[in-house]
């Protein structure tokens, strides 16, 4: 048995793992988008989305969720002749042909009969999963594979993956931990470690790193908009479609629930401020989240039950098509007038929020709020590096000045930090013999390991 890992490996985008369990059948873990300027051991990149290792061998795509750096490159995976199942969760069959069908309009097609022929196939090869049951996977010879999809708060539908490996008097157990969420994420299940593996693949973006906790964040969180809204600007969040958008409108629902008579600027009392929703994805997604409401946790239940609205409540208005959008980002640069506009997409890299950064960075009132990671090589990374030095930032080639505030509230990620990273090992009754760090930058990897063999001496830490 053999581990190969074709991206993910640089940083933390690109993310797909190949399980090799013999010479004729192995299994691949995710197939995701390249972002910045992260590249592939085979080279393969965000310029160069082709599959850059042989696929015959491969069985089936196991996928932990939806997030295009984890999903985005099963077009290209396809293409290149792989023809297996793609096993996931529940909720993630559900959300991937709505996340897919947005990437390949944005970056591939816009023939509509390509894309449906796509989500065709997608939806025949697709062997939804539910979450905490052993489900074979076929393979050639005689080895057996089976394979269990358990909750990893990350995003609705996120998984980590156990995989059971049996064959020639072998019994091995081997983890890919997928993108874990934090405890308290607004709307999941904390992830539950599992009882133990031999063989940990783990993510590490925030493996240097701790999180504030959910109640300063969400003070903190209206703090900030409250200190932006005083020169009456526009608050841009560039957020992610799925997961981070529906965790800001969540959070931004109880904020006007509990201080809704209370000014959130001069004159606009919170339960008045407009908050704009520019992605029609996002509010596909987010129709997706209100029907999958069994997977809520027990909170976010309780607040439905109650009559409250927490994904679709009277302050947000939603940008259904370009024109609107377009109309939106020229009134807005004309008014500046007080909003919070979250769109898409996270990490500046392209999306309705490139236009709204083209059109308001230069304005002193504008302020630009961050709420997840930003990956090297991106225009995020750039924004919140170079803008509180009165720097600027390339778009479409195009330098633009920053006269924004810029501002960063790291506790929204919706990955683990290190504590809650070591504290997933550590709960296991069955540590790992071997844990391989993948999706994180180097210093993150680094001050992940440190942490993890001062705690679980018996399991070697291996930085692929």
């Amino acid at each position: 048995m053999q581990l190969i890992h074709h991206g993910a490996v640089e940083g933390v985008t690109g993310s797909c793992h190949e399980l090799v369990i013999d010479n004729t059948n192995s299994v691949l873990v995710d197939c995701g988008l390249f972002q910045g300027t992260e590249l592939s051991p085979g080279r393969a990149s965000s310029h160069n989305l082709t599959i850059d290792f042989p696929t015959d061998r491969v069985r089936a795509l196991l996928l932990t969720h939806c997030h295009l750096d984890h999903a985005g490159r099963i077009p290209y995976l396809l293409a290149a002749g792989f023809r297996g199942p793609i096993l996931c969760s529940e909720p993630t069959a559900v959300l991937l042909p709505l996340m897919l069908e947005d990437a390949l309009k944005m970056g591939v097609t816009r023939d509509r009969k390509l894309i449906e022929g796509f989500l065709e196939l997608l939806r025949m090869r697709l062997v939804p999963v539910p979450y905490d049951r052993w489900q074979d996977v076929e393979l050639q010879g005689g080895c057996s594979l089976a394979v269990r999809f358990r909750p990893a708060g990350h995003i609705l539908g996120s998984a980590y993956i156990e995989c059971r490996v049996r064959g020639e008097g072998a019994d091995e157990r081997v983890l890919f931990s997928g993108d874990l969420g934090p405890p308290y994420t607004p709307l999941l299940p904390a992830p539950k470690a599992p009882w133990g593996t031999d063989v940990l693949v783990l993510e590490s973006t925030y493996g240097d790193r701790l999180h504030e906790q959910r109640h300063s964040r969400r003070q903190r969180l209206r703090r900030i908009v409250e200190h932006c809204l005083r020169d009456r600007g526009v608050i841009l969040i560039p957020a992610f479609s799925i997961g981070r958008t529906q965790e800001l409108l969540y959070e931004l629902e109880d904020i006007i629930h509990r201080y809704g008579l209370r000014d959130a600027a001069a004159g606009v009392k919170w339960e008045e401020l407009e908050i704009i929703v520019d992605s029609p994805l996002a509010a596909r997604l987010t129709d997706g989240y209100r029907q999958l409401r069994d997977y809520w946790d027990a909170e976010a239940r309780r607040r439905a039950v109650r009559g409250r609205h927490p994904l679709a409540f009277d302050q947000i208005t939603t940008i259904p098509d370009h024109a609107t959008h377009l109309a939106a980002v020229d009134y807005l640069r004309r008014t500046a007038r007080p909003c919070i506009v979250i769109a898409g997409s996270g990490m500046c890299s392209g999306g309705r929020i490139v236009n709204y950064l083209k059109a308001l960075l230069g304005d002193a009132r504008t302020d630009v709020l961050f709420v997840g990671y930003q990956a090297l090589g991106t225009p995020g990374r750039d924004i919140q590096r170079y803008g509180p030095e009165g720097g600027y930032v390339e778009l479409d080639g195009q330098r633009y000045d920053i006269r924004a505030g810029v501002h960063t509230l790291p506790g929204y990620s919706a990955h683990a930090d290190q504590k809650d990273l070591v504290n997933f090992v550590r709960r296991m009754r069955r540590r790992p013999r071997q844990i391989r760090l993948v999706h994180g930058d180097h210093q993150a990897k680094m001050s992940l390991k440190k942490s993890l063999a001062s705690v679980c001496p018996e399991s070697e830490v291996i930085i692929p």
